[in-house]
């Protein structure tokens, strides 16, 4: 059998269930011909996220299983390298999306706001949340004796920060320490993209669903590592090997190896971005031609 389809399951996104992803990349009887990250290519006039495939399977012949589903084999070799040095990954850092929820005290003390959300999301901190509830949300921390709380968010394609009640947001474990806000959604998927810009939240900061938190730091320095890191070409196209639609998950994240972000790092987080990349070049082993695979295909933040 031979198709020709989507191919964002190679890279265990998209709709298909994941147990069927699972199946299907493991089947020593499948194999992918050839591949387009660009649905263009093929067809014109339909933009097709993750690209188009050409799979066959054969029950009478044995391939080499997929497993992991590289497009380029500059990138096999380097994701092979980077597996192969003590490899954590970096996406246990990366926190899951709807963290922050609206509790039950909120519309117990404000009961016009019952039927403010649409069904099904009344709990949900939305990316129109400061517009759905103009009334709870301040621009300014007011001067009483509640406990507040930030949230991070977009109003008319600006990023603020407004206060709310603490007590009428369900926050996560790292509400109270440093973290990076990176966006959920980003882009087209196409290897080495420029993320939108990722920030450093403080202590008591939340934010939206626009965005996700990476981390939970005792100190700013290592947040803001943790950011030089993100904005690498090196990270990036690590993410790039999963990332193959707009979104940004956790899922994506997860052959992008872990460093340290504390001054006993081997990494001199002190230096710019790109001399940052090199000492990572180099701690990965990565030979002339890997380097100028990413130097080309990743776009500098």
């Amino acid at each position: 059998v031979s198709f020709i389809h989507p191919a964002r399951f190679l890279f265990n996104a998209g709709k298909t269930p994941k147990d069927w992803n699972e199946k299907m990349l493991n089947d020593e009887h499948y194999k992918v011909v050839q591949y387009w990250a660009n649905s263009g290519d093929v067809f014109p006039t339909v933009d097709i996220k993750g690209g188009v495939a050409v799979t066959y399977w054969d029950k009478n012949k044995t391939f080499e299983k997929i497993g992991t589903f590289v497009a380029y084999d500059e990138l096999r070799t380097i994701l092979e390298k980077v597996k192969a040095k003590d490899f954590a990954t970096f996406s246990e850092l990366v926190y899951g999306r709807d963290l922050y929820r609206l509790t039950d005290k909120l519309y117990e003390e404000n009961p016009w706001a019952e039927n403010r959300q649409s069904k099904g999301h009344k709990y949900d901190i939305g990316s129109n949340v400061f517009d759905t509830f103009p009334e709870l949300f301040y621009e300014e921390k007011p001067n009483d004796d509640y406990d507040y709380a930030k949230i991070f968010g977009r109003e008319k394609n600006n990023r603020i920060l407004k206060w709310i009640k603490k007590s009428y947001v369900k926050v996560p474990d790292n509400f109270d320490s440093y973290k990076v806000f990176i966006p959920k959604a980003n882009g087209t998927g196409a290897i080495g993209e420029v993320l939108s810009t990722p920030i450093v939240g403080e202590p008591i900061v939340g934010s939206t669903t626009t965005f996700l938190s990476v981390g939970k730091f005792n100190t700013q320095d290592e947040a803001e590592n943790c950011m030089k890191y993100i904005k690498t070409k090196f990270a990036r196209a690590m993410l790039g090997t999963l990332k193959v639609t707009q979104d940004n998950p956790r899922e994506t994240w997860l052959n992008v190896p872990l460093q340290d972000f504390t001054a006993n790092s081997d990494i001199d987080w002190s230096k710019s971005v790109p001399e940052i990349d090199k000492q990572l070049y180099k701690k990965y082993g990565l030979s002339k031609d890997e380097i100028a695979f990413i130097e080309s295909k990743v776009r500098e933040m």
